[in-house]
């Protein structure tokens, strides 16, 4: 009935431009316009592996205020140093122990960051 391997989460953003810019140049996903789309501003974040994300614009949303995505990396130091080197600014909460990164010290490894629209983004590493 259902294809999990070809599920996809959606998101919205405020605007498409900042946001393929951000997804493609900042974190360097493949981003493309949705075919017969382009008028709506819908993108496609090719994260591989069967799935990804739609990207669509909606001028008066509120961002998610939890994660609307992870990345699974295999070295979080590393990452987050070169997203930081890139602009990237990680965010803290209260509720987990982080190091000066910006990185959970238990298990898994988690650290949270914003896209321009305002959207949390994570990185994870087991």
């Amino acid at each position: 009935m259902l294809d999990p391997g070809k599920a996809f989460s959606s998101f919205a953003v405020d605007d498409p431009a900042a946001a393929e810019e951000f997804y493609s140049r900042t974190l360097g996903i493949p981003v493309a316009k949705v075919a017969g789309m382009e008028e709506y501003g819908l993108l496609a974040l090719e994260t591989g592996g069967g799935t990804g994300a739609m990207v669509y614009p909606e001028p008066d949303f509120t961002p998610a205020t939890y994660t609307v995505m992870h990345f699974p990396v295999d070295d979080i130091e590393k990452a987050v140093d070169q997203l930081a080197a890139r602009g990237v600014e990680f965010l803290r909460y209260g509720s987990f122990e982080q190091d000066a990164k910006g990185i959970t010290t238990g298990s898994p490894r988690n650290a949270w960051f914003t896209d321009p629209a305002g959207n949390v983004l994570g990185l994870v590493q087991d």
